[in-house]
Parts: structure tokens; C-alpha cells; sequence
């Protein structure tokens, strides 16, 4: 695998990525996969890395990059997380893609892991038909229902009331409350207070962003445009009683995708635990789905009899 630092341009905002590519010539132009990172993520990630590792070997390239305020891309809304920024971000990635040589501009796939980042994967190839098939893993299918789950019914009552008193805030005097991400966005379970899976970007991180963020979450509902991807292919990958983002996102964008489509549920594992107990069975199916799927035709025929 040779690894290429890259930079494109999203909504003027010049991102930062990296550019996985198979070694030798063998099957080029290659079909290519983009990665957004997940909530809170960085394209550096090493659990990132492994998968395009192995992707790699089976001659897929791997698009990974950071979204427009994160880590080495620029953007002025340092540490903000609002997804149709970051769905605007995949789809300029795919438009770079297609202007690189060695990859084939009509087999790209989406790829995302880890809450916003497998819901990205989804919306982004419901919403793009450049993207021939779709990975979830671990995504969130309605950020609202999401948010919701991770507070007790009083605390989600009381979080309403302050999102709409900080949209009266905003309008009032044209800047916002600024919170913890890991707290007043999300809420930390234990294993993630305890979890190395990050530790190489784990400084640079933000630990802090506009509450105005949790609303844009509220409106992101991957499940809602989920159907538009059929008939290209979509994989889910869940884990059973999962406590960052529940298995019940992961089945709900399953029942609502149309066809050809395949669940996967893994268990006896975590949502951080997983990237180690099932690393090499993930992968194997995460290959073979773009095996089968990622393909092109230029002649396509639908029968009825």
C-alpha cells in the first residue's frame, strides 16, 4: 500500500486527506472507496488505517480525509460538526477522486464507520448516484432519535429547552453557547473514558463546539433517503447492545434500504471493542461486498416477464 498525501477544495475550504493506493499496476484504474471519519473522528485513526490496509490488498484505493475544520483542513468553524457540511465534503471528495488517474470515475463507493460517519456513507450514496454501492458501519440512521437515547427522558426535556433558548441566543446576538462535545453533544459511556482506539489523535481532538451542532444533528436522518440507494447495494454492520450508537440505527437503515442489501450483527463485542474482537471477519465482508458491488456496467438490462 502506498499512501499519498492529498488536498481538494470543498465550498472553498481547502481539506486535507490521504490517498491509499494498491501496490503495482495490476487492475488499474482502480476502484476507489471515500471515508469521512465518524463523530469526533480524524482521518489519521488507525482503526481507519487497518481497513484501507486491507482494502488495499484486495486493489481498492482508499479516499480518507478531514472534514472542513478538522484536524489539517481548513475551514473557519474550527471543531463544528453539521453534516451536510460533511456530506458536502464526501461528495467534493468523490469529484477528486474522478479527476485522479489512476482510479476508475465510475466505481467509487462511500464507506463510513462509527455514528455520523456510517450515517454519512448512507446519506451521501442516497443523495449522489455516482456512488455505486454503500458501507455502514456502525451509523446512525436518525440523529435525533440518537441524541435522544443517550439521555433520560427529564435530561432530553430540559435539552429541547436549552436548544431553543440558544436559537433565540443566536438570533439575539449572533453567536451561540459553546459546550462539551463529549458531553453536551454526545455523552460519554465508561468505555469511552477508557478507550485507546483513538490515542493517536486523541489531542487533537476538539474538546469543545457550539450547542447550534446537537440541532444540526437533530435535523440528520439518514433513514429518511436510505431507499434511494437501491437498486445499488448497501451493507450495515451493527453490534448487539451497542451503547454509543444502538444496533436499532443500524436495523432501522436495513428495513427501510431497498434491495440488494445484507445485514451484519456482530456479537459479544463493544461499539470501541469491536474493532479488535472482529477486525479480521468486518473486513472480509466489507471487501467482499465491493467485490460483488462495486462494479460498472455500460450496458445495463432490466426484464420483467
Amino acid at each position: 500500500m502506498r499512501v499519498e498525501k492529498v488536498t481538494f477544495y470543498s465550498e472553498g475550504n481547502r481539506l486535507s486527506g490521504d490517498l491509499y493506493l494498491p501496490e503495482g499496476e495490476q487492475g488499474k484504474p482502480w476502484p476507489a472507496i471515500i471515508q469521512g471519519p465518524g463523530f469526533l473522528g480524524l482521518k489519521d485513526s488507525k482503526h481507519y488505517i487497518m481497513m484501507f490496509e486491507k482494502l488495499c490488498e484486495a486493489g481498492i484505493a482508499c479516499l480518507c480525509f478531514d472534514y472542513r475544520g478538522w484536524g489539517e483542513s481548513e475551514g473557519k468553524h474550527r471543531g463544528w460538526v453539521m453534516p451536510q457540511w460533511q456530506a458536502e465534503d464526501i461528495r467534493n471528495g468523490i469529484t477528486y477522486l474522478q479527476t485522479r488517474s489512476e482510479i476508475d470515475p465510475n466505481r467509487i463507493a462511500t464507506f463510513g464507520s462509527g455514528g455520523t460517519g456510517g450515517g454519512n456513507a448512507v446519506y451521501v450514496a442516497a443523495i449522489d448516484p455516482r456512488v455505486k454501492c454503500a458501507v455502514s458501519y456502525l451509523g446512525v440512521s436518525n440523529g435525533r432519535d440518537w441524541l435522544h437515547s443517550m439521555r433520560r427522558e427529564y435530561e432530553w426535556i430540559e435539552y429541547l429547552q436549552r436548544i431553543e433558548e440558544d436559537r433565540k441566543k443566536r438570533v439575539l446576538t449572533g453567536s451561540g453557547e459553546i459546550v462539551s462535545a463529549r458531553e453536551e453533544i454526545m455523552v460519554q459511556t465508561p468505555e469511552r473514558k477508557t478507550t485507546t482506539v483513538k490515542k493517536e489523535v486523541e489531542a487533537k481532538i476538539p474538546q469543545q463546539m457550539p450547542l447550534q451542532c446537537a440541532e444540526a444533528i437533530m435535523e440528520y436522518s439518514p433513514e429518511d433517503v436510505v431507499h434511494k440507494i437501491a437498486p445499488r447495494a448497501s451493507l450495515f454492520i451493527a453490534v448487539e447492545n451497542d451503547a454509543v450508537t444502538p444496533e436499532e440505527q443500524s436495523i432501522r437503515l436495513y428495513e427501510k434500504a431497498g434491495e440488494p442489501k445484507k445485514l451484519i450483527m456482530l456479537r459479544q463485542t463493544t461499539h470501541y471493542g469491536v474493532y479488535s474482537t472482529y477486525f479480521n471477519e468486518v473486513a472480509g465482508a466489507v471487501v467482499d461486498w465491493y467485490n460483488r458491488y462495486l462494479k460498472y456496467h455500460r450496458i445495463d438490462v432490466a426484464e420483467k416477464s
